[in-house]
Formats: structure tokens, C-alpha cells, sequence
């Protein structure tokens, strides 16, 4: 049964080792929450949409406005929690890296699309499946980071979480610019993608919460200190929704004809991409005295990205809803591996 009193014991430890000792029991204890919401969304949307119009019509949802004024939020509370357990000197000391900065760079814009590139052929000459399928695989590897790569950074090694926030940061940034051309050289076709909306989420998702965080947590140590037993269950139940919302709204994607072989392959391309970054960092940092550490922070950097993003590039600039659908399941499987991964070396570590 979920314990409050057992969630709350991880964010009131003084210590770092403290808490990731603690941490697979606050992921044990939030299995449930995630499940729930995730059945709760599949049965309401099974009940009200017909397999059989799946293969005639398959259409891949975006978020609608609305959705998005809600979504950014989620994210940005998940930051926030970030942002009072941290203080200013471990942004400093994320900045005195910039070899671990660029390495988490070239994991996301150039390792990760020649995995998709990859895999994107797989799916079309192997698979046989068609070739809009394959743009969307490759399309979901040209993105930015993800938030949620942050906070899974969080869970296992909280004094690297603000190395990863500056690692995804940087990637949302130059977003604008590398994400068009590299839709051009591995689909051949041109993407613009919206400048001021992408300073805007930084600012609304990132930058804001966090700042908030560190402030309160400086001016008002007390406050924090009362909130901090609150904040685990609530983070919780916010991964959830992130995790559950784009599970529902896409969930024609995942029961189409085509769902199981592109979720199979969208599997193997995180999983790739979680294994590429994990050993790329290892073989350059193995002098490191946080490898281990350092390891799984670019691992998460690498293997998380904004997929939700690519879900907007494919519905507006593409007019086959196929090449939605690889963003669409990529939403939820990209997010479920990474936290089952938090598990994984949570338990290791304790």
C-alpha cells in the first residue's frame, strides 16, 4: 500500500546517499499511480473508439491548446521539485563541465539520429511497413532533449540533475536550428520549427520553476523544509498524467495494425540510445570520480527526447498521418523505459 510517511522520509534525508538508498522505495510505491492512470486513460478510450476504423483513418492526436496550457505546467512542477532540493552552486558546478555538456550534445543530435536513421531503414526494408513509418522514426530522433530526463536524472543522482537541465536546456535551444536541418538530411524534408515558442517553453518549463525553486529554497529554508513531504506523492501522481496524457490521447496509434512492429522498433531505438550514451560517456570519463554517475545522466540525456515535439512537427508539416504514429507510441514508451531504468539502478545503488 502507498505510504506517505515512507515517500516523505526520502525528501526529508539530509543526505545524498540518504536519498538514493530510499529512492526504489518511492518508485515501488509509485508503480501504482502509474498504472492507474495508465489503465484508467486505455479503458475510457477503448470504450469509445472502433479497432476496426483504425487501419482506414489512423490519426495521431497533438495536444490541443488547452491540453498544452495544462501539459507545460506538469513539467514544470516536476522542475520546481528539482529546483528546491538543488541550491546555485550545483548549476555552478554543472557549468565547470562543458566536456560532459558537449559529449550530452552530440549524444542527442548526433548519435541518437543515426540510430534513427537506422532504425527508420529497418522499419521500411526489413519490416516492410511504409515509408511514412520510417520518416517518424527518424523524424522523433531529431528532436531536443526531455524534461522528464531531468527529474529521472533526479531520482538516481540528484547532484547531477542540474547537469542535466543545462545538458537539455542547451539541446531545446539550438533546437530551432538543428532539428530543420537534420529533417532535411535524413528525411529530405525541411522543418521550421517556431523560435519564440521554443524560448517559451524553455522559459515556462525549465528556466521559471527552477528559479522559483531556488529562490524559495534560499529566502524561505523553513517553507521548503515543511513542503518537501509533499512534494513526492505529488510528483508522483504529475508523472502520471505526463506519462498517461499522451497514452490516451494516441491510443488509436498504439492499437493500429501497425502499433505492435513500430512500438517493437521504437523500443529497440531508445533502448540503443540508452546503451550509446551510457557507454559513450563511460569510455570517455572512466577517470572520472563520478562515472558511474555520469554514465547514467548522459544515458538518460541520450535516450529521452521530446517526442511530443516531433508529434507537432508530423501532424503540421506532413500530410500522411503515418509518420505521427512513431512520435505518438514514442511518447510513452520514451518515458516508461526511463523510469524503469531509474528503477533499475536505484536498486543497484542502494
Amino acid at each position: 500500500m502507498f505510504s506517505c510517511k515512507t515517500i516523505a522520509f526520502i525528501y526529508l534525508s539530509e543526505s545524498s546517499s540518504q536519498f538514493c538508498h530510499n529512492v526504489p522505495i518511492f518508485l515501488f510505491h509509485s508503480v501504482p499511480f502509474l498504472s492507474l492512470g495508465a489503465l484508467n486513460f486505455w479503458s475510457v478510450n477503448v470504450h469509445q473508439r472502433k479497432f476496426q476504423n483504425l487501419l482506414k483513418g489512423t490519426q495521431v492526436r497533438n495536444l490541443n491548446r488547452n491540453q498544452i496550457r495544462y501539459y507545460a505546467p506538469a513539467l514544470g512542477f516536476l522542475m520546481f521539485a528539482v529546483g528546491v532540493n538543488s541550491s546555485e552552486k550545483d548549476f555552478i558546478e554543472a557549468f565547470k563541465r562543458p566536456d560532459a555538456i558537449f559529449t550530452g550534445y552530440v549524444g542527442q543530435f548526433v548519435v541518437k539520429p543515426l540510430l534513427g536513421y537506422i532504425f527508420g531503414i529497418i522499419a521500411v526494408t526489413v519490416f516492410g511497413l511504409p515509408t511514412p513509418l520510417g520518416a517518424g522514426i527518424m523524424l522523433v530522433s531529431c528532436v531536443s532533449g526531455a524534461q522528464l530526463s531531468n527529474y529521472a536524472t533526479f531520482l538516481t543522482d540528484p547532484p547531477l540533475a542540474p547537469l542535466s537541465i543545462v545538458m537539455t536546456s542547451l539541446s531545446t535551444a539550438t533546437a530551432v536550428f538543428v532539428t530543420p536541418m537534420l529533417s532535411l538530411l535524413l528525411i529530405g524534408k525541411r522543418l521550421p520549427v517556431d523560435v519564440v515558442g521554443m524560448v517559451s517553453s524553455i522559459l515556462q518549463i525549465v528556466i521559471a520553476p527552477i528559479t522559483a525553486g531556488l529562490l524559495l529554497n534560499r529566502l524561505f529554508p523553513r517553507l521548503c523544509e515543511a513542503m518537501r513531504p509533499f512534494l513526492p506523492p505529488l510528483s508522483v501522481l504529475d508523472t502520471a498524467c505526463c506519462v498517461g496524457a499522451p497514452l490516451a490521447i494516441n491510443i488509436n496509434s498504439v492499437l493500429s495494425p501497425f502499433g505492435l512492429t513500430v512500438s517493437l522498433l521504437i523500443v529497440a531505438f531508445h533502448l540503443s540510445a540508452f546503451i550509446a550514451g551510457y557507454f559513450l560517456s563511460g569510455s570517455l570519463f572512466h577517470k572520472a570520480p563520478d562515472v558511474k554517475a555520469l554514465q547514467r545522466t548522459l544515458s538518460f540525456e541520450t535516450g529521452m527526447q521530446s517526442s511530443l515535439l516531433a508529434l507537432a512537427l508530423a501532424n503540421r508539416f506532413f500530410q500522411d498521418p503515418l509518420v505521427s504514429v512513431p512520435p505518438a507510441i514514442s511518447t510513452v514508451i520514451m518515458s516508461l523505459m526511463g523510469f524503469a531504468l531509474v528503477m533499475i539502478w536505484a536498486k543497484k545503488k542502494e
